[in-house]
């Protein structure tokens, strides 16, 4: 099974009373999947999974299983910075149907190189549900180094890397990695950061895990779309139309904007859990100037 094109890194909507809001995520699911997108993750760092627990979190992918019903792609936000914890998730992702699941680099506690192999090799051969790594060292403080990319790539079940590195460069050596291990038909490079997935389809990339197609999910999907079919001139004209809310939508910490963005849209979204916090009202005011270029509101 392939994953690639757009897939959204859902928000996590809560009720007044903290609660997640499994109606407002069968609507946004909805909502989602009518403006193309071609896959869902849920419990994802744009999902708050720093703050849900697993209790919300095995719900939230039974509900996503649920009311996607095979219409696209659905991921599971499965990881731990513990092996055992982690294998618990990916477990009951596969258990629920899933098409995959997104497994996060160990946290805080800064595995070794070969660690991580290992990390990836036990959750792999414990399970059949597709595993994609999510590779995001600002957030961890761990970097998978390519050559460590390479051999957790020729592990069987293990499909794709979401990249969120920003350098550009690895992007080439992954690839060029790829080509040499004979494994760039089985193993595929998704961009981690909105604003890098244009050039980093055509270095090999095939898509994105998306912040921003939470909010404009019908330009994003054209955008990746139309650099997947090689047409570049058309993508970077959709790049650059996107380009403001690819920036805005970081001017705090992911999700605080997009969440207020769907609130200013009147989607389900709500309040973040703490310790995140409300957005600054400068912010506000710039998030709505986006929107309204957009026509989003």
């Amino acid at each position: 099974m392939s994953f690639e094109g757009t897939i959204v890194a859902m928000v996590t909507p809560f009720t007044s009373e903290d609660e997640v809001d499994e109606e407002g995520m069968r609507e946004n699911i909805n909502y989602l999947i009518e403006n193309g997108v071609d896959g869902i993750l849920v419990a994802g760092t744009t999902g708050e999974s720093a703050t849900i627990t697993h209790e919300e979190q095995r719900n939230m992918i039974d509900v996503l299983i649920d009311e996607v019903n095979g219409r696209v792609k659905t991921i599971a936000g499965a990881g731990s910075n513990s092996t055992k914890e982690a294998l618990g998730l990916v477990k009951y992702a596969e258990n629920s149907g899933a098409d995959a699941a997104l497994v996060i680099t160990p946290y805080y506690n800064k595995p070794q190189p070969h660690g991580l192999v290992e990390h990836y090799k036990i959750l792999a051969e414990s399970t059949e549900v597709p595993i994609i790594v999510y590779n995001v060292p600002s957030r961890t403080g761990t970097d998978i180094g390519v050559e460590s990319i390479g051999q957790i790539a020729g592990i069987d079940n293990i499909v794709a890397i979401k990249e969120a590195n920003p350098d550009m460069d690895k992007v080439s050596m992954i690839y060029r990695k790829l080509l040499d291990l004979g494994l760039e038909d089985d193993f595929n490079i998704l961009s981690g950061n909105d604003d890098l997935t244009l050039p980093m389809i055509s270095m090999g990339a095939k898509g994105v895990i998306s912040v921003v197609a939470n909010v404009d999910p019908a330009r994003m999907s054209q955008m990746v779309n139309q650099a997947l079919e090689g047409d570049f001139n058309a993508a970077a004209q959709t790049h650059y139309e996107l380009y403001g809310l690819m920036k805005a939508l970081f001017v705090e910490s992911n999700p605080v904007p997009s969440k207020e963005c769907l609130n200013l849209m009147g989607r389900p979204a709500g309040h973040v859990r703490m310790p995140l916090a409300p957005l600054k009202e400068e912010s506000k005011q710039k998030l709505a100037a986006v929107l309204k270029d957009l026509s989003l509101i």
